[in-house]
């Protein structure tokens, strides 16, 4: 059986969910989100808890009893406390501004790229002198918040030899040796 599936889910205070045959929506002070779930899966609220369990033992519902439940726990962690991710533009001339939910980068090509963010999610762009600009991206939605950060690292992923490009913060680059010299 799943051990994730079978662990509950704490609701803490603030937090409230409901769930039906189809789906579950968990409002926060943060924000509200919905989930759709699989037939063969219930979801229960009891007091302060929410139980997922499965209907039958079939393939399917065993790999759906742990997804759903880890969906339903980033729901309501992102309701109460939210997402939040931090990019990091490494490399010379590199600049991010944002106007509103427009992302403005300047990444080494020709030209800016201007990215529209969803209006779910909030950017704040810093630029310190003396260190690399950082773009933070914070949401309710763990998975829209995740996306939107892998569409922006996608712009100019770090490259081996230098480590130039968009990093998530604390992400460890692989790098390699350059051309050695003839001698």
């Amino acid at each position: 059986m799943s051990r994730i599936g079978k662990q509950p889910v704490t609701i803490p205070a603030g937090v409230e969910v409901t769930a039906s045959a189809t789906e579950v929506v968990v409002k926060g002070k943060i924000g509200e989100l919905t989930q759709s779930v699989d037939p063969n899966i219930e979801v229960k609220v009891e007091e302060n808890q929410v139980i997922v369990t499965r209907k039958n033992d079939t393939k399917d519902s065993r790999a759906k009893h742990g997804l759903t439940r880890a969906l339903i726990n980033n729901m309501v962690k992102g309701v109460s406390e939210g997402n939040k991710i931090v990019l990091e533009l490494i490399g010379v001339g590199y600049r991010a501004t944002n106007q509103g939910q427009v992302l403005d980068l300047s990444l080494g090509h020709s030209h800016h790229i201007y990215f529209q963010i969803p209006e779910e999610v909030k950017i704040v762009t810093e630029s310190v002198k003396g260190k690399a600009p950082v773009v933070i991206l914070t949401s309710a939605d763990k998975q829209l918040v995740g996306q939107v950060a892998a569409k922006i690292r996608a712009m100019r992923k770090p490259e081996p030899y230098k480590g130039k490009g968009v990093r998530f913060r604390g992400e460890e680059i692989r790098r390699k040796a350059g051309k050695t010299a003839a001698s």
